[in-house]
């Protein structure tokens, strides 16, 4: 007979949060007020309360409504990001995002997962980075340990298993390189 998972079994009390329980408490109120909600429009604002909880956030970061961001102090935004309405960042893992990048609505960038070949099913956790220029179309999903390098793009609905290249287009699930990305001066 063949092995069964077993949740009973998962343990994850390896697994650090960052920050004690009344930070990670007061954040996951924050987080549902001021994110993942309509009720604060202004980016600016957004970029301050990101700050005080140990985010580094860059000038010009856009934030829209409904954004979800597991812990802003695994979490660094370069200059003039863009991150759309619905993006998830699951951030167990340090999330990296460059300069310039864009995160189109509903958007996952998911640092965990489970090990699904053991039986507790355990919590596997690894850093997730989108180089400068990178760009995630809406609804597309990063997994853990992947790198978007520079200026490469994850076409809508794909999925990034592996990392992608420079300037490369993406698309699929499993994303695969369809194109090279050329920027024209104009």
């Amino acid at each position: 007979m063949a092995n069964k998972v077993d949740l009973s079994k998962f343990n994850n009390n390896w697994f650090s949060k960052g920050r004690g329980r009344i930070i990670v408490g007061l954040w996951i109120i924050v987080n549902s007020i001021f994110f993942n909600s309509h009720f604060l429009p202004i980016s600016s604002l957004k970029r301050v309360i990101l700050k005080w909880f140990g985010a580094k956030i860059g000038k010009g970061v856009i934030i829209k409504p409904k954004v979800c961001i597991k812990y802003p102090w695994k979490l660094e935004i370069g200059a003039n990001t863009w991150i759309g309405e619905n993006v998830w960042i699951d951030n167990l893992d340090v999330v990296k995002i460059g300069s310039n990048c864009c995160l189109s609505q509903g958007a996952l960038l998911l640092s965990g997962n489970h090990n699904y070949k053991k039986k507790s099913f355990d919590l596997l956790v690894r850093p997730i980075t989108l180089e400068d220029g990178a760009w995630v179309g809406a609804r597309a999903i990063v997994v853990q340990g992947v790198t978007m390098k520079s200026h490469s793009i994850l076409a809508v609905n794909s999925v990034a298993t592996a990392n992608l290249e420079p300037y490369g287009i993406y698309q699929g699930n499993p994303a695969v390189k369809i194109r090279e990305r050329i920027i024209s001066e104009s």
